[in-house]
């Protein structure tokens, strides 16, 4: 068997990781309230619109996973929290301000 050539790799230019392209988001809800169904269509339509192929969203139901509250400090809910790209960002409430969430979840700067 033989090896594969070695690449040279210039010392000035070090390869640089790429980035994930992929956004995390959790979306912490209680139930299937109006509230929490309405947070998660405005979610899913945020992220169709800006990150559209780029997203995945975990969807955790408090009343069953009541202990998960605690690791993303959750004290309201519909809550989303953006995992990744880091820095974590959080959003409280049912999504309807767009603008505001956009912001919130840094994929607009603010004015």
């Amino acid at each position: 068997m033989t090896k594969p050539p070695k690449t040279k790799r210039s010392a000035a230019a070090p390869a640089k990781p790429r980035p994930d392209p992929r956004w995390h988001l959790r979306l912490y809800v209680v139930d299937q309230t109006p509230k929490s169904i309405m947070a998660l269509t405005n979610l899913k339509r945020i992220c169709e619109n800006h990150l559209k192929g780029r997203y995945h969203i975990t969807v955790i139901d408090l009343l069953k996973q009541p202990r998960l509250a605690k690791g993303d400090q959750i004290l309201a809910v519909p809550t989303v929290v953006r995992l990744l790209p880091t820095p974590v960002r959080t959003v409280i409430g049912s999504l309807s301000d767009i603008e505001r969430v956009l912001i919130g979840l840094d994929l607009r700067a603010a004015d």
